[in-house]
């Protein structure tokens, strides 16, 4: 699914633009949903996320939340079962893996500034790594609007971002933003240093992580927890070897 210079320049860089993966019909019919869910939920929107042990920051105030969206409808089964976006984690992680967690974010008007930072608990290197991310834009993602910045190579480093930068909020000299139209799909090796940037104009800025980690390591939503009937009748076999149910 990935030609030889597409892997070569995501094992190089750490991260990969997957292109256009969702039709701007799907782009709506998405954050439709994504729309009856915050209001549904209100302000237990993302809770799962606070029950977890595995996630540092479960709240967090510049951005909106959503959370364990594999068992919210059919239209987010796309975001662990895209054939492309599996060949991209497969080529991180190895074969033996699984979905950590599938949930929304999106950056405040004003807001959303993160430091840079890597998805686990210390640097890996030699490719031992252990988690891995793909980043599905709902809006355009542009300098204005709180795009994810990404310091290309970092990924190999045997340091984190607190243990070099003298302030890791602050821009890196050789950091890219994520710049690309509504539907693009960019994976990235969760061990690269990255953080979201501040969302400047007056619209929130919509994105979706589907999140994966290695077989041995725990999901940061428990899958077996949470998953509905409703969920296991309606997705495939390999899908629920993803979802480790």
């Amino acid at each position: 699914m990935l030609s030889k210079d597409e892997l070569g320049f995501l094992e190089e860089n750490g991260y990969l633009d997957l292109g256009q993966l969702l039709t701007d019909e799907e782009v709506g019919a998405i954050n439709n949903r994504i729309d009856e869910l915050l209001v549904e939920e209100g302000e237990n929107a993302g809770s799962e996320l606070a029950e977890s042990k595995y996630i540092r920051h479960p709240k967090e105030e510049g951005a909106h939340r959503l959370a364990d969206l594999v068992n919210k409808g059919a239209v987010f089964d796309v975001f662990y079962t895209h054939p492309k976006v599996l060949a991209g984690i497969a080529a991180v992680l190895g074969n033996d893996y699984k979905l950590s967690s599938l949930n929304y974010r999106a950056a405040k008007p004003g807001k959303g500034l993160q430091k840079l930072h890597v998805d686990y608990k210390n640097a890996v290197v030699d490719q031992a790594y252990k988690v891995c991310n793909s980043i599905w834009l709902l809006d355009d993602f542009t300098p204005e609007n709180g795009a994810t910045r990404i310091v290309p190579g970092t990924h190999k480093s045997d340091r984190l971002p607190d243990e070099v930068l003298k302030d890791p909020y602050l821009p890196h000299p050789e950091e890219i933003l994520i710049n690309a139209p509504a539907g693009s799909v960019f994976i990235f090796n969760s061990h690269v240093w990255h953080g979201g940037t501040t969302n400047t104009t007056s619209k929130t800025r919509r994105s979706i992580h589907s999140y994966f980690c290695a077989a041995d390591q725990p999901q940061q939503i428990d899958q077996k927890k949470y998953i509905t009937q409703e969920t296991r009748n309606r997705i495939s076999n390999r899908a629920k070897e993803i979802l480790d149910v």
